[in-house]
């Protein structure tokens, strides 16, 4: 496995942190990441550990204001500017792949990225998918806001403690309080309006450990691909890729992209 690291010029000048894993042959598809609030590219071992010796490539940023890429923590003025980033990062990846099918993975924050970027750019893409993500359902009261100036829970992130500590001692993870003005408030009442014009194939997974469940059951119902499926764990929290049963998760995922190569 080859791992590198590198960056790219975003919008406004941004220096964006990325890494790639790359097979020693041609990959057979690209998986490219965009990661959850708070947290960075770094998070994604067992994705990379699972598809890489099964020869994908994966290729994650670190979204402006995360981890090792440049910008106020954690925040930005327009939640649009994450989706121009991962745009640019798209091109580079298609550059350096030009025959692979490329698929995009979103967690959490992350998901409400691709879920507008696939929205945008879905021509560009062989398919979607999202874990611990999600809409609340048009009408619904809005879903409840992680309280600002206080820091961010960690026990709905696993079950596994070691996930957890590991969580709170990486100092490339923002564990200061989550700023009033946080951009992804005011954009996820507005993703049922723009899920329905997404028609490529799109995994759907999420653990029922807490509110995820309930929120990836309504983005299934809304968005708009005839190519859709949910897949939920019974008891699974947030990091549905970092929880004790990942092998399966893993493995199920793989399932679902070997369908669609």
């Amino acid at each position: 496995m080859l791992h590198e690291e590198s960056s790219f010029q975003g919008l406004k000048d941004f220096n964006i942190y990325y890494q790639k894993w790359l097979t020693s042959e041609d990959a057979k598809a690209v998986l490219m990441i965009s990661h959850g609030f708070a947290e960075h590219s770094g998070r994604y071992t067992n994705v990379v550990n699972h598809f890489v010796p099964k020869g994908y490539a994966v290729y994650a940023l670190d979204h402006r204001g995360h981890g090792r890429s440049d910008g106020e923590r954690v925040q930005t003025d327009d939640f649009h500017d994450y989706v121009e980033d991962l745009r640019s990062f798209f091109s580079l990846v298609r550059q350096e792949n030009p025959q692979s099918k490329i698929f995009l993975v979103g967690h959490s924050m992350g998901s409400a990225i691709a879920l507008l970027y696939t929205a945008e750019y879905q021509q560009d893409l062989a398919g979607l998918v999202t874990s611990g993500g999600g809409i609340a359902r048009p009408g619904d009261p809005p879903m409840p806001q992680r309280p600002a100036g206080k820091p961010l829970p960690t026990a709905m992130l696993s079950r596994d403690p070691a996930v957890i500590k590991a969580y709170e001692d990486d100092p490339l993870v923002y564990h200061g309080p989550v700023p009033e003005r946080l951009a992804l408030f005011t954009i996820m009442n507005k993703i049922p309006e723009i899920v329905p014009q997404i028609s490529i194939p799109v995994y759907i997974m999420a653990g029922n450990g807490g509110p995820d469940g309930a929120r990836s059951q309504v983005l299934y119902e809304y968005i708009g691909s005839r190519d859709k499926t949910l897949k939920l764990y019974e008891g699974l929290l947030h990091e549905i890729f970092n929880e004790p049963e990942y092998p399966q998760v893993m493995s199920d995922m793989e399932q679902w992209l070997e369908t669609h190569l």
